[in-house]
C-alpha cells in the first residue's frame, strides 16, 4: 500500500470527507502520482501548498505525500503547464512521486475538528454546532459546520480576546465592538472566512478569521462583537494541536513498503499566513 493510501485511509477516519461541503469544496486525493517511490516515509502537512512550501516539501526526498488543509487544486484544469502557478505545483508534485490530499471543510465540521480546537480555547463552557451534520457517520455524531460556545459563566471580552491570542499564538489580533468592558457569554465560531455560517448567528461574540466591512457592521448593529484574526491564523495551530498527533496515531502501525521504516508526520516551517500587522 502507498504512503498516499495510508495516510488516505487514517484522514477518512479523522474528517470523514461526507462532512465537507460538497456543493463547493474538492476535497480528498487531488494527485495521486503513478510512480510513487516505496522508500517514502514523510507525511508533510501545510495550510497553504504555495511554490516556497512544495519548495520545501520536495527538499525532503523522503516526503512522500503533502496533506494541504486548503485544496491547491479548485478549478478545473484544461491542460498542465508550468506557466500557471497551481499548474506547476501538480506537475512538479507528479514528477516527484509525491500525493496531495486536501481535507478543508471536513476538517472544518468535524469533531475534534478546526472548529473544535479554536473552542478548546475559550475556557470552560459547551459547545455545538451551528449547524449539525444530517446523517453524520458514527462517532461524527457531534459534528457541523461552525460552533456555538457558551461560557459556563459571562466572561470579561477582553480576557476572551487574550485567551485566542494565546491559543492561536498572536501578539494582536482585530477587535470590533461598541464597549470593551462587555461581558461575553456566547460564541459563534468559524475558521476562516465566517460572514456566511456566523451572519445569521445570534451570539455575543463572533470569532473568526475573516468578514467583510459591512458584515462587521451589521454584526455591531445587533451587539455582536467580532475578532478577526487573519483567515489562515484560524487553521494552522490545528496541525500540531490535532492533527498531527492524530495521524502519528492512526500510522503508528504502518512503514515504508521498502525498508520498513515507521512514518514520520511533519509540518512546514515555511507555511504563514500572507498577512501581518507592521
Amino acid at each position: 500500500m502507498s504512503l498516499l493510501s495510508k495516510v488516505t485511509r487514517c484522514m477518512r477516519t479523522i474528517a470523514p470527507l461526507e462532512l465537507a461541503e460538497s456543493s463547493w469544496d474538492n476535497v480528498g486525493v487531488l494527485v495521486e502520482p503513478p510512480y510513487p517511490s516505496p522508500k517514502q516515509t514523510k507525511v508533510f502537512l501545510t495550510i497553504d501548498l504555495t511554490p516556497k512550501v512544495l519548495e520545501e516539501a520536495l527538499s525532503d526526498p523522503k516526503v512522500g505525500t503533502i496533506v494541504a488543509y486548503h485544496p491547491p487544486i479548485f478549478s478545473s484544469m484544461k491542460r498542465l503547464t508550468s506557466a500557471d502557478v497551481k499548474q506547476d505545483i501538480v506537475l512538479k508534485a507528479i514528477a516527484r512521486g509525491v500525493g496531495i490530499y486536501s481535507p478543508h471543510t471536513a476538517c472544518d465540521n468535524c469533531a475534534n475538528g478546526v472548529n473544535d480546537w479554536l473552542a478548546s480555547g475559550l475556557g470552560k463552557g459547551t459547545s455545538k454546532p451551528i449547524t449539525p451534520s444530517l446523517n453524520p457517520p458514527i462517532g461524527q455524531e457531534e459534528s457541523g459546520s461552525g460552533r456555538l460556545f457558551t461560557f459556563e459563566e459571562p466572561t470579561q471580552l477582553m480576557t476572551v480576546v487574550d485567551r485566542i491570542k494565546k491559543l492561536i499564538g498572536l501578539p494582536h489580533v482585530r477587535l470590533a465592538t461598541a464597549d470593551k468592558n462587555t461581558l461575553i457569554k456566547t460564541v459563534a465560531i468559524c475558521a476562516g472566512s465566517g460572514s456566511s455560517v456566523l451572519g445569521p448567528v445570534s451570539a455575543d461574540l463572533y470569532f473568526t478569521g475573516e468578514m467583510g466591512h459591512h458584515d462587521v457592521l451589521a454584526a455591531l448593529a445587533k451587539d455582536t462583537s467580532v475578532i478577526l484574526c487573519e483567515h489562515t491564523n484560524t487553521e494552522r495551530g490545528y496541525l500540531s494541536a490535532v492533527l498531527k498527533p492524530a495521524l502519528e496515531e492512526g500510522l503508528k502501525n504502518d512503514t515504508s513498503e521498502e525498508g520498513g521504516e515507521p512514518i514520520e508526520v511533519i509540518i512546514s516551517k515555511t507555511d504563514k499566513d500572507p498577512l501581518v500587522v507592521v
